[in-house]
């Protein structure tokens, strides 16, 4: 492998993680707009797993700002980060799999009240496991798919 080679799988790696991390960043701020920007224009999410829904990005944005309200606070921690590089019509690098690990703790609001403290209250675990694709405008999700595995309920 080249130098040049090296760099650019390099560079993809870092720019993937960046993509995994604004993900996480997104849905922890509620920034439902960043959340869409984050995908294709066909890109899908699935969190059936997790009591949510699976469908196109956008819906599924929409669905997460109606029911995230009701934590004050979520906090994504994403570890464990598995990137395997595919080939997308001959060239090597277009596409991505990451599968990734996360604990979510987040905090109930009271009555809705966003400026409620305390510890976290409910705490999920499980894998994401994320299809990227290159795009023009740089990596992209495709899909996302939640695999919950456990999680802590009040009380």
């Amino acid at each position: 492998m080249t130098q040049r080679v090296e760099l650019a799988a390099v560079m993809d790696r870092l720019a993937v993680d960046g993509l995994v991390t604004d993900y996480a960043v997104a849905v922890d701020d509620g920034d439902w707009t960043a959340y869409r920007e984050l995908f294709t224009s066909d890109g899908r999410a699935d969190y059936r797993s997790a009591g949510g829904i699976e469908g196109d990005a956008g819906n599924v944005a929409s669905w997460l700002a109606e029911n995230m309200r009701v934590f004050a606070m979520r906090q994504h921690l994403i570890v464990n980060r598995r990137v395997r590089f595919g080939v997308l019509e001959q060239d090597t690098g277009d596409t991505a799999r990451v599968q990734a690990d996360y604990v979510n703790p987040m905090r109930l609001a009271a009555d809705h009240d966003d400026s409620a403290a305390g510890a976290p209250d409910f705490v999920c675990g499980g894998r994401y496991s994320f299809g990227l694709l290159r795009t023009d405008n740089g990596w992209r999700v495709r899909e996302v798919v939640v695999q919950e595995k456990w999680r802590r309920l009040p009380g």
